[in-house]
């Protein structure tokens, strides 16, 4: 207590001057005297508990100067400190004992050492293994006998493919720098498989025109190999997966490419260097001369690359019918014929070296399942990354992508301290769009704002994230039922942007009733109309099932055409049609009326869907969650859980998922004309409808007596009829 400044300092840690207390105003002692920085000596502390009535001490001259030459001892706490139950079953450091300095802010402890052979033997194993660190320098690793054997195999690799000559540097060349890359490969249960060594060429330092000329190498679309797909498992044929080993390093160059010398090669001549004859990992070019290399092997074989996507190749000999589907390196091969994909592995292992993976289950991160009805194809794995990697273990879940009630602008909110964290999150979502159709349109949506972003976009794509983590394992269900028919359905959400006024387009596509085809995509240009922007939606699916219908037709699938498609405005169909709506078209370009001349050619044609039934809708707009479950259920979209015998998606019989308030605030005894009726196959969700008003659909579960609001996920009470 300070008499002086009228203040009271409360501590648990204090120091008792009963000879100075400070009864004076005039005392010049000062309250709490100087202290030494040393550290305390804890052998000398004593608690002293003095009783509450002791008198007050005067504070005498001789007193204060002893006072001041003595360090004051400082008060410990007695509190006996108990270990909970709930950690009975764990080893704690409980029994550390501090050294304490001076305060008990400036604590230092040493942590207990636990006895390496108080662990599993597997454990002792992993740990020995970790302690094996990698290489960052030539230099490191060449005093380690492991890594110069890995080195030296390496080299024996490149020198048996004839990699490169060594030839003095002409005049005027300048040679391409190298370093070689360090892995430790490990198995599973963390011992060390192997250590691989890797030449790999600073590709960096290329100059355009004197190193290379086009880089570009095609790879399969993800559309092609979803179609191909179908129709192995509508087919009943069987989908192989082949790995080529050091793919890169079998491509010739054309090129006059000169690099130094390796760290650890050596020669006599003056001025050393290697010329490339083939590609190294590194190189810009490489993955480009790879995939000639590949072509002019299949095409020895008899293998044709197809005209409407240059990474399939097909082989067709009578009935004899074999699809190859290349992706860089990896290699998705099936057809009619198992001795032929027999013999043509063995072609290729011939050639390259390849790893036969047999059955496709794991195929550019994509998880194949299989089941009774067909394939499932989800990205269960990589969801499960993604929510890992950006600590979504904590978050609530959601129960659809975005919230319709939130108009995301670019210039509103805080800028991101760290733009990249958000461009990488989209980048990552970007990719799972190939089997989450769901999310087509969220993705699409936040990638307008990858430029400059803010804080209400990173929280909108951490909304999507809480949805992923709602259901991570939901895939695309290709099902096994021989029907080949194409079914299309087109939508567009006029002026959606309210920045640009731009309208958004989307369609779906299906094939023998399994989703193969979707696209959310913003119009380049402003429509003066809904129609408009429905034409105009139009034209992107009529291209799109062009290419398509010739793809089938190479796939061995005729008689497609012509092509339901399904759009819920007459006015885009009139247009399409006839040409006399003068006043709404003059204005639109002639590429658009491409639908009119596809239309006249019998390739597709057109009819009317409500838009209660419109499944493109998902790609085009938020959703509330009632109308969002209920398109997916209509697109296939399901999870392993449900293939096992889970809770099936919500089917609400047919009927329309009308845009809803929300009415969680009110009470449910003042909603008149309340009646309860089920949608699940379960009976454990329900929704609420207003007879005289508008309503909006909630959910409950009705074993925990909640519910909760599907506009905002707002708990609010039960209703107790039925």
């Amino acid at each position: 207590m300070d008499l002086e400044h009228q203040k009271i300092y409360t501590s648990r840690d204090i120091v008792f001057h009963e000879t100075t207390f400070p009864y004076a105003k005039s005392s010049t002692q000062p309250l709490f005297p100087p202290t030494n920085p040393s550290p305390v000596d804890l052998s000398h502390l004593q608690h002293n508990n003095l009783p509450a009535t002791e008198p007050p001490c005067t504070a005498s001259p001789e007193t204060a100067q002893q006072t001041e030459a003595t360090p004051p001892s400082v008060r410990r706490s007695t509190r006996l400190h108990r270990t909970p139950q709930y950690l009975a079953d764990y080893m704690l450091a409980a029994q550390i004992t501090p050294s304490c300095f001076t305060t008990l802010t400036n604590l230092s402890f040493q942590p207990p050492l636990m006895p390496v052979n108080c662990l599993h033997s597997a454990s002792q194993q992993l740990l020995a293994n970790l302690d094996f660190t990698e290489p960052q320098s030539y230099e490191e690793a060449a005093l380690h006998p492991g890594w110069q054997k890995a080195m030296e195999q390496e080299l024996q690799a490149l020198h048996h493919t004839q990699t490169w000559t060594i030839v003095s540097l002409p005049p005027g060349k300048k040679p391409i720098a190298c370093k070689w890359v360090y892995k430790i490969k490990t198995k599973a249960d963390g011992s060390i498989e192997r250590l691989k060594a890797r030449l790999v060429v600073k590709g960096f330092t290329q100059k355009e025109g004197v190193d290379y000329v086009e880089t570009y190498s095609p790879v399969i679309k993800l559309t092609t190999l979803r179609v191909l797909m179908t129709i192995a498992v509508k087919k009943g044929w069987i989908l192989h997966q082949l790995d080529v080993n050091n793919a890169f390093l079998h491509g010739e160059l054309h090129e006059e490419i000169y690099m130094q010398l390796p760290p650890g090669v050596h020669s006599p001549l003056p001025r050393a260097v290697c010329r490339l004859q083939k590609s190294l990992y590194g190189l810009k070019q490489a993955s480009r001369q790879w995939y000639e290399k590949l072509s002019m092997v299949l095409l020895q074989r008899g293998y044709m690359h197809s005209e409407n996507d240059y990474s399939l190749f097909c082989k067709k000999e009578g009935d004899l019918v074999v699809f190859l589907a290349v992706y860089v390196d990896d290699i998705l091969l099936t057809g009619n014929n198992e001795a032929e994909i027999s013999s043509l592995k063995s072609f290729l292992d011939c050639s390259f070296k390849i790893k036969d993976l047999g059955l496709a289950h794991y195929f550019l991160g994509i998880e194949i399942l299989y089941t009774n009805d067909g394939l499932l194809l989800t990205q269960r794995k990589f969801t499960y990354d993604l929510l890992q990697d950006f600590d979504c273990s904590a978050a609530h879940t959601a129960v659809c992508p975005l919230d319709y009630t939130v108009k995301l602008q670019p210039d509103e909110g805080e800028p991101l301290a760290d733009p990249s964290q958000y461009r990488r999150l989209i980048g990552k979502l970007n990719y799972l769009t190939h089997t989450r159709p769901d999310i087509a349109f969220s993705v699409q949506h936040l990638s307008q704002f990858l430029q400059l972003p803010r804080q209400p976009h990173m929280q909108a794509a951490f909304h999507v994230l809480q949805y992923l983590k709602n259901e991570p394992a939901l895939g695309v269900m290709l099902n096994n039922s021989p029907t080949f028919d194409l079914l299309a359905y087109c939508d567009a959400d006029w002026a959606s942007c309210t920045h640009t006024r731009k309208s958004v387009s989307g369609f779906v596509i299906f094939l023998g009733n399994t989703l193969i085809s979707w696209k959310s995509k913003k119009q380049t240009t402003v429509s003066l109309s809904s129609a408009e922007a429905e034409y105009r939606s139009l034209r992107r699916l009529t291209a799109e099932l062009a290419w398509l219908s010739r793809l089938l037709t190479e796939l061995t699938l005729t008689s497609v055409t012509p092509i339901p498609v399904r759009c819920d405005n007459l006015a885009a169909i009139y247009i399409a049609r006839n040409p006399v709506f003068h006043e709404r078209t003059k204005h639109i370009e002639l590429d658009c009326h491409f639908v009119r001349q596809k239309l006249l050619e019998g390739l597709v044609s057109l009819s009317f869907t409500p838009t209660k039934h419109q499944l493109a809708d998902i790609c085009t707009k938020p959703l509330t969650g009632i109308q969002h479950r209920f398109i997916l259920s209509k697109l296939g979209v399901s999870s392993p859980s449900n293939l096992r015998g889970g809770v099936n998606n919500a089917v609400m019989h047919d009927q329309p998922a009308p845009k809803l308030p929300c009415w969680h605030s009110s009470s449910a005894e003042n909603a008149p004309g309340m009646s309860c009726w089920t949608y699940s196959s379960q009976g454990t969700s329900s929704a609420v409808q207003d007879e005289d008003e508008d309503f909006c659909h909630d959910s409950f579960n009705s074993k925990m007596g909640t519910m909760h609001c599907y506009s905002c996920h707002a708990p609010s009470k039960i209703l107790h009829q039925n």
